[in-house]
């Protein structure tokens, strides 16, 4: 009897609290995502990250659904929990371990470490109701997906990558779909579905004018644009500076370094910017553009018709890079370099700028983001 009336009285506790708890709105919440704060208003919860590749396509996707649904993060206290913050939405931390790629002690730890993540991500969902979970992958969305699985909430994830991280194998049959940006992708998974890659808006709305005479460039030369502010991306910084002056004869150079990594040295065209948040204008000002072969940065350069110089990463990667920039040169939508062939970087990049067959391929490829596409899954699987 007496287990009996315990029971309705915290049945009871969970009605009342139910009903009458009062969600508070931050009170720097942007005013796009203000309405969302209501108890009738679905509410989603994001993950992914470890890298910005992991985190910056939530946030595209985020920008779509904010203020028609209510949004939420899950990550560790590192580079995605800094850049979900403009969204001024709840952030819930769960510390995730990684899995190194090498024999060390510390893998040793993982299983530990993980069982705690998952149940701190248990904890919070059960806490926290969602109605959704989506993830961009990378290991720090493991947690959250795993406690949404148990607690049979819908759960989505995207892979942007030619060939499936690892993440996305381990939490692909806990999922209603595998989106993916490439169509072969989602053939290998019975749940696979290409969506294409979801890209930010103020991409597409850069005006070319205006962002040369914000860098300060004349428009007498062609801009070449350096992106090398992501991981593994120092081969890169240092190729362009050790050719600074051979380059500097053709282009004007804006070169996204990352942070900690400005040079001292200055020259007239070229301009060094740690990070870069309006990208928009970084991608209106320039004619060409050298890069890594992450996914999500090709499929802006391509969907924005700009020629590119990738480099695969050849080191500290599982082979996705190389995959990725094989896949895009097939169709003629890139030039490739590899790493060790740096040393030739001005003459490929001249050779990319003058390759009439690929701005050709690049002007008949209908190439376009994939984030309207995302936000329709999400509306149909939760209604």
């Amino acid at each position: 009897m007496r287990g009996a009336s315990q029971a309705f009285f915290h049945t009871l506790r969970k009605i009342r609290a139910k009903n009458f708890t009062i969600r508070r709105v931050p009170a720097s919440l942007p005013k796009k995502c203000a309405g969302a704060y209501t108890d009738d208003v679905k509410r989603l919860l994001f993950t992914g990250g470890g890298s910005a590749g992991h985190v910056v396509p939530n946030l595209a996707v985020m920008q779509e659904l904010c203020g028609t649904y209510d949004v939420a993060y899950m990550g560790t206290d590192g580079i995605e929990r800094g850049l979900a913050g403009a969204f001024s939405c709840p952030y819930y931390i769960v510390n995730c371990p990684k899995l190194v790629r090498a024999a060390t002690p510390r893998n040793l730890t993982v299983p530990f470490r993980l069982a705690a993540a998952r149940r701190k991500a248990l904890d919070i969902l059960r806490r926290e109701t969602f109605d959704l979970v989506f993830s961009k992958g990378g290991y720090v969305s493991y947690p959250a997906v795993w406690a949404a699985h148990r607690l049979k909430v819908p759960v989505l994830t995207h892979e942007s990558d030619f060939s499936p991280g690892l993440c996305t194998r381990m939490i692909a049959g806990k999922c209603r779909y595998v989106l993916t940006s490439f169509p072969e992708t989602a053939g290998r998974f019975r749940n696979g579905r290409c969506v294409g890659s979801p890209m930010r808006r103020e991409l597409f709305r850069g005006d070319r004018l205006a962002a040369r005479a914000k860098y300060g460039f004349s428009g007498r030369k062609p801009v070449l644009l350096v992106l090398g502010g992501g991981s593994g991306s120092r081969a890169l910084n240092e190729a362009v500076r050790s050719n600074l002056a051979a380059l500097l004869l053709r282009f004007d150079i804006l070169h996204l370094c990352g942070k900690g990594n400005r040079s001292e040295r200055t020259a007239r065209g070229y301009v060094q910017l740690e990070y870069e948040r309006d990208m928009g204008a970084a991608y209106a000002c320039c004619d060409l553009a050298l890069s890594r072969a992450g996914s999500n940065a090709v499929f802006e350069l391509i969907a924005l018709k700009k020629p590119a110089l990738l480099v695969p990463l050849a080191h500290a990667s599982r082979g996705d890079q190389a995959q990725n920039a094989a896949y895009f040169a097939r169709k003629d939508l890139c030039a490739v370099l590899d790493e060790g062939q740096l040393d030739t970087l001005p003459s490929a990049l001249l050779c990319l700028y003058g390759n009439a067959k690929i701005r050709a391929a690049l002007e008949r490829d209908h190439t376009v983001s994939g984030t309207q596409a995302i936000a329709d899954v999400i509306r149909s699987v939760i209604g």
